[in-house]
């Protein structure tokens, strides 16, 4: 649903998102919920841990949602401490049993936070130091949202549903059960916005119709900035179709990527994409993380989801979409910073001096991403983009 009435402040990089979401958790009086797919046992994750002990000890009803995979790594020890602080600490999907078990690659991928139902944050940055464990000469690049207003009652209740769901799972423990707060609905500004989240019920494919529709809309240009960009056939397809009415198409992908084989695998539509008049760029500044698209300069995501099977089809995801020229400008005008001095633009007659094997590699990586999707059971709906909306 669309409301109006919210206030939404783009955040770029960790610079800016840390700084403004650890100065809330401090001022926070009656409730936090954290959801996050990697939390870190490094500076960053340590900044957030020490702020949810912090608002614990005063009184704060303190919840923390991980992700079993991404967050696989942190040690007993540190969950020990956040739980000894008085934070209550859940786990989705705790990551053992079968490897290749279907299930296992249902995460929650989606990155929101709720202060005293008032505030919320959403985007696609985790807590982890940029530096930590990766040869990188600037910050990754990626973006969050901080929502005042009626969206945030949305963010609470995706939060709330989840948080229940978890708890439930474990053994029919009812931790937390009434004791979260009633979200403020007063207007806290004059922007509208929607708050999308994706799950394996009902909203299957949420933030995927709310791109299509937009991309099916577009007149003028659709520039999509994504970290893992391996899109299913209709949705490839949106994208030529804008071409051809004569919108610019621009895609900003990673140059450099903390996992090499799927940039392989996206690489492998590049060709095609050049065949039909879309502009490809790679992002070499930094190691490109955002999920993030404007289109026509009045249409604007920030979230949680890559473009690619794995968010679309399987993670939970949660996405703002804002309708605001105003905030669509301001994202805007970033992307085209990053377009033109952090971003290197690839063109047919470059793809085409590419080495074969390095080609082949390509096409080999992303038939090893179908054939993976396929054995998931989920390839048919990556292809056709799943037949009847539900």
């Amino acid at each position: 649903m669309i409301r109006a009435g919210n206030r939404l402040t783009l955040l770029e990089n960790g610079a800016a998102y840390f700084p403004d979401l650890l100065a809330c958790l401090e001022g926070a009086r009656r409730e936090i919920h954290v959801e996050t797919y990697i939390l870190e046992d490094d500076p960053v994750g340590r900044a957030l841990a020490d702020a949810l002990a912090r608002a614990a000890r005063r009184g704060v009803v303190t919840r923390l949602l991980l992700d079993g995979f991404g967050s696989r790594a942190l040690s007993a020890v540190f969950l020990d401490e956040l739980r000894g602080a008085g934070v209550e600490v859940l786990v989705f999907r705790p990551d053992y049993g079968p490897r290749l078990r279907r299930t296992r690659l249902r995460r929650m991928h989606r990155k929101l936070v709720v202060v005293d139902a008032g505030v919320g944050y959403v985007g696609g940055i985790n807590f982890i130091d940029d530096f930590n464990g990766r040869d990188l000469r600037a910050p990754r690049q990626d973006y969050a949202v901080r929502v005042e207003g009626p969206l945030v009652a949305d963010m609470a209740a995706a939060a709330q549903q989840l948080w229940r769901l978890v708890t439930w799972s474990r053994l029919g423990l009812r931790r937390g059960e009434g004791a979260w707060l009633r979200p403020r609905a007063e207007a806290a500004g004059d922007q509208r916005g929607q708050f999308l989240t994706r799950d394996n019920l009902r909203q299957r494919r949420a933030i995927e119709a709310a791109y299509m529709h937009a991309m099916h809309r577009a007149r003028e240009e659709i520039l999509i900035a994504n970290a893992y960009f391996i899109p299913g056939v209709r949705f490839r397809h949106a994208l030529i179709d804008a071409a051809r009415r004569g919108a610019r198409v621009v895609l900003l992908m990673q140059g450099h990527s903390d996992h090499p084989f799927f940039q392989m695998a996206a690489r492998a539509l590049y060709r095609h994409f050049l065949e039909n008049g879309l502009e490809v760029y790679e992002y070499h500044a930094s190691e490109l993380h955002a999920k993030v698209a404007v289109i026509d300069g009045r249409w604007a995501t920030v979230g949680s989801s890559n473009i690619d099977p794995f968010s679309l089809l399987l993670a939970r995801e949660a996405n703002l979409v804002a309708h605001d020229a105003r905030f669509a400008g301001e994202l805007r005008a970033s992307l085209e910073r990053l377009l033109t001095q952090g971003a290197h633009r690839i063109r047919r007659q470059d793809w085409s001096r590419i080495p074969w094997y390095a080609r082949f590699a390509s096409w080999l990586a992303y038939g090893v991403v179908r054939g993976f999707i396929g054995l998931a059971g989920y390839a048919q709906g990556w292809e056709s983009g799943g037949g009847r909306r539900r």
